[in-house]
């Protein structure tokens, strides 16, 4: 187990709030929702066929402005399937950073590849491009049309960046150094649907890129991924190796191994019935970031990841650093303090360069990562987070900081 519990809440559909819980971020659930899910019930179209399926690919491809988009049953299978048709091949690397959610090293490691962890940059939290630069300048050499791991021998094939809580990466440095290197570039935007960079939205800027549409995403399916591309070719690719890659339907002809990763219809009809809601969550947790951000904004010791001038954050999850020397009191506190009255929070990932199970993956000056992770604290960000709510749980963290001890 962590060193901070995780909640253990039961949430029932519409009774977080008259139970007195104030949730981390639940889904929002008040549009078409249950007449595109009846519709596929009173049509007969459950599993992973039916029109809602390319109906919910064109809306989202449509959104981010990607020419294909291929849906999957997670974020998780999007980043396996993405990797694979970029090319990443076993005892391969690829370059990642070291403070986000596991599941994106875990998508490496299903290949037979190997990441390698970066450090993040202070203000927003992200891979560090200059770093990046570092390491493939300092331990790596260019062989014959190659970038090699001068400590592994291993061949560094992509740059897998991950927009981290809602903020994009800095795409045009890592997309600098993709080109000059011959690497892949396939984006983990899992948390940042609708946010942009640079005035143009995350689908754009790399090679593939993935979403996700688990419960707690910016939309959701109940679970769910899909990989965008503007590559024809790719597109094509994710989608044979997403239907157990089917050569002849007919005869059960397959030519390579394959997946079950197709989403189902029932999920689709969620994901169209949240797709028309997007803009109007993006703008309410936008909205709930500026509020958190005033509330503190005189409270030294407590401080959220900046909003890049060149950025349009969703703000997925709103994350205050508590920093010990300055307010008092540590992260740990200030969850018990949350705990007690019924607010749910959260400490972000554990650094993966400290994960027991990538214990044998090698990183590189990890020193922002290891500051931001032992102060960070999410709060609850829900897209339907009540005025009261929100204010509830202002309150709490005000008296925190009143008592200082």
């Amino acid at each position: 187990m962590s060193n901070i519990e995780v909640m253990s809440m039961s949430f029932e559909p519409g009774a977080a709030v008259s139970k007195g819980i104030i949730p981390l971020c639940v889904p929002e659930l008040k549009g078409n929702e249950w007449n595109y899910v009846k519709e596929c019930l009173d049509t007969n179209w459950v599993s992973s066929a039916g029109p809602f399926v390319s109906r919910f690919e064109g809306a989202v491809s449509n959104y981010v402005g990607a020419q294909h988009a291929v849906a999957t049953v997670n974020g998780t299978a999007a980043l396996h399937v993405a990797l694979l048709v970029a090319g990443i091949q076993e005892n391969d690397e690829v370059l990642m950073p070291a403070l986000t959610f596991i599941a994106p090293a875990n998508a490496v490691r299903y290949t037979g590849a190997w990441p390698v962890f970066i450090d993040v940059e202070p203000d927003h939290w992200q891979i560090d491009p200059q770093k990046v630069e570092e390491f493939i300048d300092k331990e790596c050499r260019w062989q014959n049309q190659e970038l090699r791991n001068r400590s592994t021998g291993r061949r560094v094939k992509a740059l897998l960046p991950v927009d981290i809580l809602g903020h994009p990466v800095d795409h045009d440095a890592l997309l600098s150094l993709a080109r000059k290197y011959d690497l892949s570039v396939v984006e983990d935007a899992t948390e940042s649907l609708g946010a942009e960079y640079r005035g143009r939205r995350l689908g754009q800027h790399a090679d593939v890129v993935c979403f996700s549409f688990n419960g707690n995403k910016i939309i959701t399916t109940g679970g769910g991924g899909m990989i965008v591309t503007q590559d024809s070719q790719l597109a094509d690719k994710a989608r044979y190796l997403t239907t157990q890659a089917k050569d002849n339907p007919i005869e059960y002809i397959h030519n390579e191994v394959g997946f079950n990763y197709r989403l189902t219809n029932i999920q689709a009809a969620l994901g169209c019935a949240q797709m028309e809601q997007l803009d109007h969550f993006v703008t309410t947790k936008r909205d709930t970031a500026r509020r958190y951000a005033e509330a503190f904004a005189d409270m030294p010791g407590l401080s959220f990841m900046k909003e890049a001038e060149w950025a349009f954050s969703v703000w997925w999850l709103c994350t205050v650093i508590v920093d010990e020397a300055n307010c008092g009191f540590n992260r740990r506190d200030l969850f018990d303090s949350l705990k007690a009255e019924h607010i749910q929070a959260r400490p972000l990932w554990q650094p993966l360069h400290r994960s027991p199970a990538q214990r044998t993956c090698q990183s590189y000056r990890i020193e922002i990562a290891d500051k931001i992770h032992e102060g960070a604290l999410s709060l609850p960000s829900s897209a339907g987070l009540s005025t009261e709510d929100l204010t509830r749980v202002i309150n709490v963290i005000h008296n925190r900081y009143e008592q200082k001890t």
